[in-house]
């Protein structure tokens, strides 16, 4: 029987952490990472993500002070967390579009010689020009070409790793380099739900992150994925499919929904509605109440700035018939944003009934496993390991030890 295959994805930015929690972890001290990182190994996890932003997020041309800011490098804090535990996967989130590959390759395969072959790359691109003015190329890269330079960066990145000395010059990747770290290659991640990263998904990594946690789309999403593997001489057995989901658990059904409703509304703070509704208005609503009826004076004309990079494309474009849609609704400005606002797909359950469903998505392959976004910390992370793994193990889809020392040998990659 297959087993699932369970990540943490600790990304840092965004709604889906519950910073105002009274019990939450300090986000920017370095033994939150460490109590974080041995609960899930002795829940028998694979892998520990840590997302990366390369720029203090804005609003309004002012530092968004809703997310965290002032985290170490995503290599040098998972160096530190190496030193700490012994078999768990730690992978870092490293940008192609604003890195160098010769550079950023060397230090991963030092991140996975010193941890012992541990070491994960979750490989991303971006296209904003705000991200890029950080490395005095604003606004260089076109949206379409983004992951063309990503695929160039990843064959030179592995060739580097074959060892011997590199030479690539096209317009998106020029350098020389030679390999200055033994024999050594992380495992890859990649997040490929547009066709362009599905491709770069099939053609590059051992792992695949998506937004499909519905079990027919999932069914879909893999098929799709493993016909693409194929077309790269690839078997389907060569990557692992994680999609990224929340957990909300309880002991009762009623509970863990009454849980999810209360996590839904304390992700969406007052302040956060606002900030999210200014994105649309391109105006200063600090002077709304929340809970009150949505804005009464007209958005900007101009639709959302493509270069901020903190919502999903599909977004940026026809905002006054969006708005329109959302006075329709008839609800209070945070009622609307927790509505509309897109978000990872929860399962929401008793550990039982959790079990049950991830043991029908892994033995029938819809996926490997998932990884997690959790919601409070350490609560959420805690939860998993004490209340679901558990009933996973007695179901037998999930590991009762760790089997090898690697995270390629934890993720069963050829």
């Amino acid at each position: 029987m297959p087993h699932l295959h369970l990540g943490v994805f600790f990304t840092g930015v965004g709604p889906q952490l519950l910073w105002t929690e009274p019990d939450f972890a300090a986000h920017t001290h370095i033994d939150t990472f460490i109590a974080t990182v041995k609960t899930l190994e002795r829940g028998l996890f694979d892998a520990f993500f840590l997302g990366e932003g390369l720029r203090v997020r804005e609003n309004r041309g002012r530092v968004y002070d809703l997310d965290v800011a002032g985290r170490p490098d995503a290599i040098t804090q998972l160096a530190a967390l190496a030193a700490e535990t012994e078999r768990i996967g730690l992978v870092a989130t490293q940008n192609t579009t604003y890195n160098f590959p010769a550079d950023l390759a060397r230090r991963l395969a030092s991140l996975d010689l010193i941890s012992g072959g541990r070491a994960g790359w979750n490989i991303v691109t971006t296209d904003n020009a705000w991200t890029g003015e950080n490395f005095r190329n604003g606004g260089w890269l076109a949206h379409e070409r983004r992951y063309e330079r990503a695929g160039q960066f990843v064959e030179a990145a592995k060739a580097l790793w074959a060892g011997g000395t590199v030479e690539r010059h096209t317009d998106l990747v020029d350098f020389t380099a030679t390999s200055t770290v033994p024999g050594t290659r992380p495992v890859l991640f990649q997040a490929g739900d547009s066709d362009g990263g599905r491709d770069l998904a099939a053609r590059h990594a051992d792992v695949v992150f998506s937004a499909n946690t519905d079990y027919d789309k999932a069914v879909a999403y893999a098929a799709d994925l493993r016909k693409r593997l194929a077309s790269y001489g690839r078997s389907a057995d060569s990557l692992r499919i994680l999609p990224g989901a929340s957990v909300v658990l309880g002991d009762t059904p009623a509970e863990a929904a009454e849980k999810a409703r209360w996590i839904e509304r304390e992700q969406t703070t007052g302040p956060r509605a606002l900030a999210f509704l200014e994105q649309y208005w391109g105006k200063d609503l600090s002077g709304y109440d929340p809970d009150g009826p949505l804005p009464d004076i007209e958005p900007s004309d101009g639709e959302l700035d493509p270069s901020r990079g903190t919502i999903p494309i599909e977004f940026r474009t026809g905002k006054l018939e969006r708005i329109a849609g959302w006075r329709r609704l008839g609800l209070s400005i945070r009622e609307t944003v927790v509505k509309v606002n897109p978000r990872h797909s929860s399962f929401v359950g008793t550990p039982g009934q959790i079990a049950d469903e991830w043991a029908r998505y892994v033995t029938t392959r819809a996926v490997d496993g998932f990884n997690i976004l959790p919601q409070r910390l350490p609560g959420t992370v805690e939860d998993i390991v004490d209340k679901l793994v558990p009933e996973l193990q007695e179901r037998g889809v999930y590991r009762t030890a760790y089997e090898g020392t690697t995270l390629r040998e934890h993720l069963e990659l050829p």
